[in-house]
């Protein structure tokens, strides 16, 4: 059973410059979904995590690296996300490879992630040429960090979610105070939530102080996003409702879950906070 106990998580490696796709680690999400509460064979949502990595490099068929920033779309609908250390360790093995072109690149890369994942996995290139280009922005939404509340509890407890019954809105909230720890480790994970929702209108401190109870909580970026998801469409009973948060990088990747169950909703813009 691939568990992320038996993961390279947490454990000292050798790393590979050398193509290896057997690095990869996949996890089921079946597990964490039982217990949030969630049907794995008829999803709340649609989904995608974006991944991007910033320490992508490979050699040409003449021996000369090459560099770019690849992302990778993963389907909320495949039945395993990837554990990061060992996505990590898999990028670094094409190091010291040679490939014949990009495509070559985009080829395995496509393969190995879609076999791992269970699910067609896209993948797609930003290189040299376009890096300057590349522009920060902020997730969308009103930020609600400014109110003046008192926080005691860091559990993420759905009963301090509330909606005001009667008052139907179509609205963006977002934070930056989303915190939680890795499942295995314990190390900090560090990030940005936007919440897009039309229904009775959320009480914005029992929203702030949910969303500040992940800060001692252990689970991974794609279970954060799915419980937030899950637990404000059971407490506040929206029409409609998107959650998607943009995490800080952990050696050389970010990873920024997206869940929807708006029909309208056409997908995640894959922008760049400050703090990635």
């Amino acid at each position: 059973m691939q568990q992320p106990e038996n993961s390279p998580l947490g454990k000292k490696v050798d790393y590979q410059d050398h193509y290896d796709p057997s690095l990869l680690f996949p996890i089921p999400r079946r597990a964490k979904r039982e217990e949030i509460g969630i049907d794995e064979a008829a999803l709340p949502f649609r989904g995608v995590d974006i991944w991007n990595g910033y320490e992508l490099s490979w050699l040409n068929a003449r021996g000369k690296p090459q560099v770019a920033i690849v992302t990778f779309e993963i389907p909320a609908e495949s039945p395993c996300l990837i554990e990061s250390k060992s996505f990590k360790l898999y990028l670094n093995t094409f190091n010291q490879t040679r490939l014949d072109n990009e495509q070559a690149l985009l080829d395995c890369l496509t393969r190995d992630l879609s076999q791992a994942a269970g699910a067609p996995v896209r993948v797609s290139l930003t290189r040299r040429a376009d890096f300057a280009a590349e522009r920060f922005a902020e997730l969308p939404g009103e930020s609600i960090d400014e109110l003046d509340i008192e926080v005691s509890d860091y559990g993420p407890d759905p009963l301090r979610l509330r909606a005001h019954a009667g008052d139907i809105v179509e609205e963006t909230l977002c934070s930056d105070l989303l915190k939680s720890n890795c499942l295995v480790t314990g190390q900090p994970d560090w990030g940005s939530v936007t919440i897009h929702y039309q229904g009775p209108r959320l009480d914005r401190e029992g929203l702030l102080r949910y969303l500040i109870g992940f800060r001692q909580h252990n689970e991974f970026h794609e279970q954060c996003v799915e419980r937030i998801f899950a637990d404000i469409q059971r407490q506040c009973a929206p029409a409609r409702l998107t959650v998607y948060a943009r995490y800080t990088r952990r050696g050389g990747l970010d990873i920024n879950p997206w869940r929807s169950n708006d029909p309208q909703a056409t997908g995640p813009v894959n922008l760049r906070t400050a703090r990635q």
